[in-house]
């Protein structure tokens, strides 16, 4: 049985922010689990069967790479920006064309079914609304706010709109709260700031209800977002992202994902992954494999930063030059990017052990490729990755992913950045 990589997030929200009303079937009241749907799956609309092995790799590869540059290719991202309409909320990535998980969820009464891109490198929930003005192509069905006898947009007033930032443009005539959110390539959704119920089918087979959700119903979105997708659901750790606004007694503010390898034989059939919210996400220590670290706290609070003080391959520690919090745990990277001198000794180390000559012109997006025949006969290779508290032991089915029938490729690559990226 292929080995399960387990990525684990938790987190207990202290905002002083009025938390919406939560309304759980009894059964789910403990928490719930939905599918996480990986984006080349059969199950995804995205999935495209002519795909080869070398293809999807690549796609990969090029997507984290993006993503990567996007967070970090405006000087002030962790801060907050005005438009021309001085409609303010910090800048974030998108996950619109480049997320690798879907998750699905209805919103209203009656219930309306989206498929959103489940991002933990976002806070804002926002998926697209009729009347709108300038959309991207959608294959489903717009969101429409006048059908919900329970939908709700929020004034300029309420402390949940004071939330996107210390400044908001309000409706001439309704008073309605206003928001504008502007990712690092310049995608952008805005529209009205709302409540709604927000209804999922769990894997227990129960719908779990959570009333009076925030989102935002966008009227006029623009960018990277595909046609598959109805929007995007945030669960960073901001104050208005999906996990904040569990902070009830029904359920409580912490999630986790399970991740199902890309290796195993059905993985781009029927297989899912599962995201569990509230206090059945809760991992046992006592479970093999399970390791546990701090999360850091720092600008900007949408993110979640751990800190990666070394690496091990072969018995032989690598040290990385710690600051605090200088890696983040994200869905939507594919791969894991590190500092620069950190992966050149991290690589070396690697070709020490593996001790076969990699391939002399790696596909694009890979920097250490070997022969895959070759490559098979290579024992076991773990890399241990040493977290503050945590040594997490990476096999080398987390490490290394088959390219094409020839070519298998680290999984690992270098930034530039000052904040890494550890990836799904």
């Amino acid at each position: 049985m292929g080995q399960y990589f387990l990525i684990i997030l938790m987190m207990i929200f202290s905002h002083q922010i009025p938390i919406s009303y939560l309304k759980v079937e009894a059964k789910v009241l403990g928490g719930f689990s939905i599918e996480l749907i990986h984006r080349d799956s059969q199950l995804s609309p995205f999935y495209n069967h002519s795909a080869t092995l070398g293809e999807l790799a690549r796609n990969d590869a090029l997507r984290s790479i993006a993503r990567v540059n996007q967070l970090f290719c405006h000087p002030s991202s962790s801060k907050y920006i005005v438009d021309e309409n001085k409609v303010v909320e910090s800048v974030t990535i998108p996950s619109g064309g480049g997320g690798d998980y879907l998750m699905k969820l209805s919103i209203g009464s009656p219930p309306v079914e989206v498929l959103a891109i489940a991002d933990t490198g976002s806070d804002l929930v926002w998926v697209q609304c009729q009347p709108c003005d300038q959309c991207y192509p959608q294959d489903r069905p717009l969101f429409d706010p006048v059908k919900s006898s329970t939908f709700k947009e929020l004034s300029c007033d309420s402390e949940s709109c004071g939330a996107l930032s210390s400044y908001n443009e309000c409706g001439s005539t309704k008073n309605e709260c206003q928001y504008s959110i502007i990712y690092g390539d310049k995608s952008y959704s805005k529209g009205v700031l709302a409540t709604d119920i927000f209804t999922f089918d769990s894997t227990e087979g129960q719908v779990a209800a959570i009333q009076n959700t925030i989102f935002g119903c966008g009227y006029n979105n623009h960018g990277t977002f595909d046609s598959h997708g109805s929007g995007l659901v945030g669960l960073g750790g901001g104050p208005l992202s999906l996990v904040s606004r569990l902070a009830a007694d029904q359920i409580e503010p912490k999630f986790s994902y399970c991740l199902l390898p890309w290796t195993i034989k059905d993985y781009y059939t029927s297989s899912v992954s599962k995201l569990t919210f509230g206090q059945n996400a809760v991992i046992s220590g006592s479970r093999e494999g399970v390791v546990s670290t701090p999360l850091i706290s720092k600008d900007p609070p949408t993110f979640y930063y751990l800190t990666l003080e070394g690496a091990s391959v072969g018995g032989k520690k690598i040290e990385n030059n710690a600051t605090e919090g200088n890696i983040i745990i994200d869905s939507g990277t594919t791969l894991t990017l590190l500092e620069t001198n950190f992966y050149n000794d991290l690589e070396a180390e690697v070709k020490e052990v593996v001790g076969l000559y990699p391939v002399l012109e790696p596909p694009q997006g890979y920097n250490l490729c070997y022969n895959k025949t070759s490559f098979r006969s290579v024992p076991e290779m773990t890399i241990v990755f040493h977290f503050t508290g945590a040594d997490l032991s990476l096999k080398t089915l987390n490490t290394f992913r088959d390219f094409d029938a020839d070519v298998t490729c680290f999984t690992m690559v270098f930034t530039n950045n000052d904040v890494m990226i550890f990836g799904n």
